[in-house]
């Protein structure tokens, strides 16, 4: 009854947003200082820096498979509950990262914290959508954005200056105490909703679908090593389709399915994920070689190319509450096709770099990529989660961060492995120019990707109002 009251007064309902939304704040925040720790940790535990990768590969493998399950929990056990126990897992996962003893250690508790992660993404979204209704709830998923913004914008200098005096293991430290204190603030504070049924939930399914995700997402993260050709790489094909068959057809056939493919059948919902994911796609495409770009070709340093990526993220975080904002009152069917547009202009800009390319040009371009990621992202979510019922809201989130991850691991693995390739076609004209052919044709694989999700925004926001369930 007093959750209820509480309810009652927006103020306290933005409060409540506002630990929910520090669910993926730390996430981010940990994301982005582990990739700066990489190097010092290989050189600490003696290992090549292609085992290394498995530190934020391990990690991303077991959120992402979790995710369905995770959101089917949100729908069916109280949510003050769920999400407290994943700041409750990640906490403890980040703490163990500080005191691991050998890599084999730090791999497993790095897959403790991603099950935390997994968690928290996959119900984040859901409760925000359970919170607020109309422009409200637009306004939220826009400050959402724009705090994981800002997670991507601190991680870089608090994870250096960390590293540097205290060693790679103190930069997990600083997410421990922020995960004990929202745990205890979810616990008392989120609504406990949920839907008062019995709890079924398909094992086997679950089973044949993280075999099949896990033999994808590896081949995908692995591909470029082993050669895409290779009788692993074919393998791993193999187990994806054969276990991914048996998971569809089984979840389509029984009554408690892991992943409701009826929703599937809304346009919006469908079209809308493969946008969210082709975004990201495009977005990874430069975000993984322009650093590259300025420090191998630019010849700036570490933190002078740092500062020269801040601008993306600060754009996207002052834009991405205007955009939600604006959608949760006008619909998304506008700036879901603005967003892309802006970003394939800023793609195009970045074909055109080269080696008299100058400071302020690096920073004009990447402002107009945030401007354009700010733009899509809230307003896509928002009219993804309002085209289903309110009861599936958690399983629909989990599915909508499944395609947010997915979308970053293509990207990721795409761009290596196109940027590698053709930069073995332009060999023999030297590092700079088979560098700068090789960025320019990734920038236009960026573009198509970009394009994708225009299309697809085109037919999945076709009304400027969406039709709401909640």
């Amino acid at each position: 009854m007093i959750k209820f009251l509480y309810m009652r007064n927006t103020r306290f309902k933005w409060f409540i947003c506002v630990i929910v939304i520090l669910g993926n704040f730390v996430g981010m925040l940990d994301s982005t200082t582990v990739q700066l720790a990489l190097y010092p940790i290989a050189k600490n535990l003696n290992i090549t820096l292609s085992q290394i990768q498995w530190i934020i590969v391990a990690y991303m493998l077991i959120l992402t498979v979790f995710l369905p399950f995770f959101g089917k929990l949100g729908d069916l056990f109280p949510k003050n509950k769920i999400y407290s126990t994943g700041f409750l897992i990640f906490g403890t996962g980040a703490l163990l990262n500080c005191f691991a003893p050998n890599f084999g250690m730090l791999i497993v508790f790095r897959c403790i914290e991603a099950l935390g992660a997994s968690i928290l993404v996959s119900n984040g979204n859901g409760i925000i959508a359970t919170l607020f209704k109309g422009k409200d709830r637009g306004t939220a998923l826009g400050l959402n954005a724009s705090i994981i913004a800002i997670g991507g914008m601190t991680g870089p200098a608090l994870g250096g200056a960390m590293i540097h005096f205290f060693g790679w293991r103190s930069i997990f430290a600083p997410v421990v105490p922020i995960a004990l204190i929202s745990a205890y603030l979810s616990y008392k504070l989120i609504p406990s909703y949920h839907h008062k049924k019995e709890f079924k939930f398909d094992y086997k399914g679950f089973i044949y679908f993280t075999i099949a995700l896990f033999a994808l997402l590896l081949a995908i993260s692995e591909g470029h090593s082993w050669g895409w050709k290779s009788l692993k790489i074919a393998a791993l094909g193999v187990l994806t389709l054969v276990f991914g068959g048996l998971f569809y057809f089984r979840d389509k056939k029984i009554n408690y399915p892991m992943i409701n493919f009826k929703m599937f059948k809304i346009k919006t919902f469908t079209l809308g994920n493969i946008a969210v994911m082709t975004s990201y796609m495009a977005m990874f495409t430069n975000s993984i070689l322009l650093p590259m770009f300025l420090q191998g070709i630019m010849k700036y340093n570490a933190f002078i190319a740092g500062l020269l990526i801040l601008p993306y993220s600060l754009a996207q975080c002052i834009s991405s509450p205007f955009a939600g904002s604006y959608a949760g009152k006008h619909g998304s069917k506008l700036l879901t096709r603005v967003g892309p547009c802006i970003y394939i202009t800023a793609l195009l800009i970045f074909t055109t770099f080269d080696t008299h390319t100058k400071i302020w040009e690096v920073i004009f371009a990447s402002i107009i990529m945030g401007i354009g990621n700010g733009c899509f992202q809230s307003p896509s979510n928002n009219a993804i989660l309002t085209s289903v019922k309110k009861e599936e809201l958690g399983i629909a989130s989990g599915i909508l961060s499944l395609a947010r991850n997915l979308g970053n691991i293509l990207g990721v693995a795409i761009t290596i492995t196109l940027f590698e390739q053709f930069r073995n076609m332009f060999a023999d004209e030297g590092f700079v120019k088979a560098f700068l052919n090789s960025y320019h044709l990734t920038m236009v694989f960026g573009i198509v990707f970009a394009l994708i999700c225009l299309i697809c925004s085109i037919f999945a926001y076709r009304e400027n109002h969406e039709h709401i369930h909640v």
